[in-house]
């Protein structure tokens, strides 16, 4: 899908300026304990499943619709897992982002895992112990997903 109609048209007026997003990211397990994750079709690389939310959509919801929309997987969220404002990233346009990001431990309930759009390369289930090679952001979120802890949140500075 790439950049949603509602950013688009705020760019049309702001520019390539920084702008804070909201950003969703889904840690789905299967009944077996293996964790879905989708080959970007931008960078080739295997991550974890994510997105922005629409407006006025519920973050779980999005997470929910952005593991459908990619993967054709039906789920459920069971818990927040994390929540992390990222570093900034500049695309190769000049456009400048922030996410604040919201990860869900989801559980598959239904579908198919296959490529749903055009966003993924492939999609496929993996083993946690069998993981393909994935950036620390993927890895620290399926960590998280696998305890039974609170919800991790970047530690504050110590005054």
């Amino acid at each position: 899908m790439g950049t949603p109609d509602f950013i688009r048209e705020i760019r049309a007026t702001a520019g390539h300026q920084l702008l804070l997003l909201p950003g969703v990211s889904a840690i789905v397990f299967d009944d077996d304990g293996r964790v879905l994750l989708g080959r970007r079709a931008d960078t080739g690389r295997w991550s974890i499943i994510g997105g922005i939310p629409e407006p006025g959509e519920q973050p779980a919801g999005a997470a929910v619709r952005e593991v459908y929309e990619e993967t054709a997987v039906r789920c459920v969220v069971e818990r927040v897992v994390l929540v992390q404002a990222l570093k900034p990233v500049t695309y190769p346009n000049g456009d400048e982002c922030q996410y604040m990001d919201i990860t869900f431990r989801c559980r598959a309930v239904g579908g198919e895992a296959r490529v749903n759009d055009d966003e993924s390369l492939e999609v496929g289930w993996f083993p946690v112990d069998g993981l393909p090679e994935l950036a620390d952001f993927a890895l620290l979120r399926i960590k998280q997903a696998l305890t039974d802890e609170p919800t991790w949140f970047e530690p504050m500075p110590s005054r």
